[in-house]
């Protein structure tokens, strides 16, 4: 239920970002996101500073994956539809969930979710090559969330480390937002609409996944964050009235079937 929750909350907020690209760019985006989330989070653990070297190693290692995954994934999010960007961006939590699997029936699943990633890519039409490469890019570093938000969880207790690695990704973030939102960053409604992103895309969903990742081992919360690609294409028609064709829906149930069956064999596996 954890994670559940933190991918529709998570797609919510991707929906809601895509009305901000307009005025700040994709980088302006994520920089109000990153910035309002650290300082969400900062007021709320109030964090110590006063940690060893391998908790403040997971904490910087996890700021710097949350900030590459977020900068790319935003790039791909301007270019091609919510659905697609997500299940592209998928393949990294895959590649953790085949990676950790000892049974040959979870490779099969893997293998058929895999499918389905290529057949909604290919299903609707001529793409953004840029913006598929900007989310195999953030795939790579949603792979690299999974194993750095396990040694977080492992390393810092509550919601420190969580807040200090936002506050990681927001250093490294906002530069970027700053050159390319400039002045516009600081109108009421774009600040407001930013925090709403923030909320939404990330104080709930990583917090809620970071409390999923200290329950369930980083293999079983890979295999089911592969209904991620299936939420993001019913939002994105939903919210934002990206249509996909009958292929690609084909490739969802795809998806999700690969997805429940793969979490009951790991879930009897255990």
């Amino acid at each position: 239920m954890l994670v559940l929750l933190g991918t529709l909350s998570a797609q919510l907020g991707s929906a809601l970002a895509t009305h901000l690209f307009g005025a700040v760019g994709s980088f302006g985006a994520v920089a109000l996101r990153l910035f309002f989330a650290s300082a969400t989070l900062m007021l709320f653990w109030r964090p110590s500073l006063r940690m060893d070297r391998r908790a403040w190693t997971a904490v910087i290692a996890y700021g710097v994956v949350l900030g590459g995954m977020n900068l790319c994934f935003y790039q791909s999010l301007a270019r091609i539809p919510l659905g697609i960007a997500v299940t592209t961006e998928f393949l990294g939590p895959l590649a953790v969930a085949l990676a950790g699997s000892r049974r040959w029936l979870d490779a099969l699943w893997a293998v058929l979710a895999g499918g389905g990633v290529l057949l909604l890519t290919e299903g609707g039409g001529k793409l953004d090559l840029v913006g598929v490469l900007f989310a195999l890019a953030a795939g790579t570093c949603w792979g690299l969330y999974i194993l750095a938000g396990a040694a977080l969880g492992r390393h810092t207790s509550e919601g420190d480390g969580l807040a200090l690695g936002m506050a990681v990704a927001a250093v490294m973030t906002v530069p970027f937002g700053a050159a390319d939102g400039g002045a516009t960053l600081f109108r009421p409604w774009v600040l407001a609409l930013g925090l709403g992103v923030a909320l939404l895309s990330s104080v709930l969903p990583y917090s809620l996944d970071l409390e999923a990742l200290r329950r369930i081992p980083p293999r079983v919360f890979g295999i089911l964050m592969s209904l991620e690609p299936a939420v993001a294409a019913l939002i994105g028609l939903v919210v934002l009235g990206e249509s996909l064709g009958w292929s690609q829906w084909v490739a969802v149930l795809c998806v999700v079937a690969a997805s429940v069956g793969a979490t009951r064999g790991a879930r009897s596996g255990e």
